[in-house]
């Protein structure tokens, strides 16, 4: 890892809306039917993509984390549509029920990801790939295992997140695939001027910690090239992530999707526009979600995959529930149920 000196963008408490972005546009389909059909039928649109040895993203949870997408519905998708995958985590840097392989074999097992293997990636340490015009890496330190694998799912329960703003796919990758005692540190410790950084654990700022995310997604994405593809579940969306168990804030924010692209920044994007269309049709109850990605500067993570190429912010929304038809973001969320107060 060499980090540069550089000063982050401080505008990762701005939405920028979609008419206010350039650019191309990237496909983003989108179903309503948040069951496990609906998650075989998002995937079918990306499968193609996909060849050789199967690696499947996912945020596998805290031990009875109740917000997490269904392992039963992950366990259809791959018996039926990759029988041959292997599930791919890292181990944790903080302390909790994962931060070592034998608690995350124990967790993996209570939450019951037992149908298939699951590669602790970082187990026996790591490997760094490079990151291609990063302003704060040249490397990211992934689990060694990680380039074992030439194609991966990433699979995404989208949410909020206590520091990130919200987790969608950049953060399940970024986080989700740097070295639990290496990469996931480099990301969170604050980079001093001098190209040093502070001691204190969490000590990064809000814009340095989205664009430090976000190279690490980089060096995991252009290592797999055309071969990594992506999918989003709009459920059971609390302001907190799935690493806080059972101690997440509860979800006060509707169920909208399931959402799938081959284009990383087209579909964080999608989902972020969703839950503000959500806001802008009336719906406030999902205040506390777009409160969430504001105040902790989480929209650094959309504009700043834009900046280094990683993708269209800009993107059509294909409904796969009418024939693949356009649908506007005020439409696509109009069969939504509000939460009582």
């Amino acid at each position: 890892m060499a980090i540069h000196n550089y000063t982050p963008a401080t505008d990762g408490n701005v939405y920028v809306r979609p008419e206010d972005r350039d650019g191309e546009q990237s496909v983003v389909w989108f179903t309503r039917d948040i069951s496990p059909e609906g998650l075989r039928k998002a995937f079918a649109k990306v499968a193609d993509h996909l060849e050789g040895k199967v690696a499947v993203k996912l945020h596998t949870g805290e031990q009875h984390g109740p917000n997490i997408v269904p392992a039963a519905w992950v366990q259809q998708l791959i018996e039926a549509d990759l029988p041959d995958a292997t599930i791919i985590e890292t181990n944790t840097y903080y302390e909790g029920d994962r931060d070592t392989t034998e608690k995350h074999r124990e967790t993996l097992r209570v939450n019951g990801w037992t149908f298939c293997p699951v590669d602790i990636t970082d187990e026996e340490g790591s490997v760094e790939l490079p990151v291609e015009g990063g302003n704060w890496f040249d490397t990211m330190a992934v689990g060694s295992h990680l380039p074992a694998y030439d194609s991966m799912l990433t699979l995404t329960h989208f949410k909020g997140h206590a520091m990130g703003g919200f987790g969608g796919s950049n953060k399940n990758i970024g986080i989700g695939c740097a070295s639990g005692l290496v990469g996931k540190k480099w990301i969170h410790v604050k980079t001093r001027d001098n190209g040093a950084t502070w001691d204190h654990q969490w000590s990064v700022d809000h814009e340095e910690l989205m664009e430090k995310i976000t190279e690490s997604t980089k060096a995991t994405i252009d290592h797999f090239r055309e071969h990594v593809v992506y999918v989003n579940v709009m459920r059971n969306m609390s302001v907190s992530c799935d690493c806080e168990g059972t101690a997440a804030q509860p979800v006060v924010t509707p169920n909208v999707g399931i959402l799938a692209s081959l284009d990383i920044c087209a579909i964080d994007n999608a989902c972020v526009d969703l839950v503000v269309a959500m806001n802008e049709t009336g719906m406030v109850h999902n205040h506390d979600l777009l409160e969430r990605m504001e105040s902790r500067h989480g929209f650094r993570q959309l504009s700043y995959m834009h900046e280094l190429g990683m993708g269209n912010w800009r993107y059509c929304l294909l409904d796969l529930d009418n024939d693949e038809a356009e649908v506007s973001l005020a439409d696509a969320v109009a069969h939504v149920v509000p939460f009582e107060a």
